[in-house]
């Protein structure tokens, strides 16, 4: 079939790399070089990179508003959409022949929106996948075609999702083309609009730990916004980010946020209910080092305080 693409980051390459071997890719559409990196440097999104090295045509538009009349024009059969963060008009949904089909992070209607990793995780879900569906004017409101579910584990973190749930969307989508491509759009399930729930694009203030949530809860979170946007607490004055944690059955009547005790394993700090022990940690200016390597440059005491 002829597949237009559209998407941005690294989540959309495994997707993107499983269309170019089985279809023909007439186009590629992807958001504009953005300035990255210390030096600020014009930098080509992951999409744009991948399309490139297989010489197809790649356009970057700040809006798909003026882009009707050209993908009108290149007469695709489908318009697979991954993570491309800008809005479709329905003229273009509604311009190839099958229309435009969204993969997606979660297990649709749960989770809608822009952060669907970070959220089921944060939530303490079991479970996520993929959603193979038919885009319509709502957000993430479409018929399903298909879902693949994967468990969350214990310790996964977004980036463990992330990769996983990448594959994944690979698998689904070319399950989906393949269909299409035999008999056409097959029958849709349409979502249970009782169920649905919106996963809120994650801000940078939310990594900063309250102390006073349960140890459960932190635990969860630092999971979650790994690998970005790292939660950190500060003490003295030095911000500390933590990578990995892990709940423990230890109790305490301190108070929220103060260093139980240290070991060899990590720093145990009192929570609003449990103790958290933290074990990959990081000063600013740093990276990121287990415990055991950490404390030989910094010192963290029983008695001190996060704040």
């Amino acid at each position: 079939m002829k597949i237009i693409f559209a998407g941005t980051p690294d989540f959309a390459l495994a997707p993107l790399r499983r269309i170019v071997a089985e279809h023909e890719l007439i186009a590629v559409f992807t958001q504009p070089d953005r300035a990255a990196g210390r030096g600020k440097k014009l930098t080509p999104p992951p999409v744009k990179k991948l399309a490139m090295e297989h010489g197809i045509t790649v356009h970057q538009p700040p809006t798909l508003r003026d882009q009707v009349e050209l993908i009108k024009g290149l007469g695709a059969d489908v318009m697979v959409v991954v993570a491309y963060g800008v809005l479709l008009p329905q003229e273009i949904l509604e311009a190839p022949r099958f229309g435009c089909i969204n993969i997606h992070a979660s297990l649709l209607p749960r989770w809608r929106g822009a952060a669907p990793i970070q959220r089921a995780i944060e939530a303490g879900d079991r479970k996520t996948g993929i959603s193979i569906m038919k885009m319509d004017a709502g957000l993430d409101t479409g018929p399903i075609f298909q879902t693949l579910e994967t468990p969350i584990g214990e310790q996964d973190t977004s980036a463990d999702l992330h990769d996983r749930l990448a594959e994944l969307g690979a698998s689904a989508i070319s399950a989906t083309l393949a269909e299409i491509e035999q008999s056409g759009i097959p029958r849709l399930t349409a979502q249970d609009e009782s169920s649905a729930c919106y996963a809120n694009k994650v801000q940078k203030i939310e990594a900063c730990i309250d102390w006073t949530e349960s140890a459960q809860q932190i635990q969860r979170r630092i999971r979650a916004f790994n690998p970005w946007p790292i939660c950190y607490s500060m003490h003295r004055d030095a911000r500390i980010r933590i990578w990995q944690s892990s709940q423990t059955s230890l109790q305490t009547d301190h108070a929220a946020g103060h260093i139980v005790k240290t070991d060899d394993e990590g720093i145990y700090v009192s929570c609003g209910h449990g103790i958290l022990c933290l074990q990959v940690v990081q000063r600013d200016g740093g990276k990121p080092l287990p415990w055991s390597e950490f404390r030989n440059g910094y010192s963290v005491m029983s008695g001190d305080k996060f704040s």
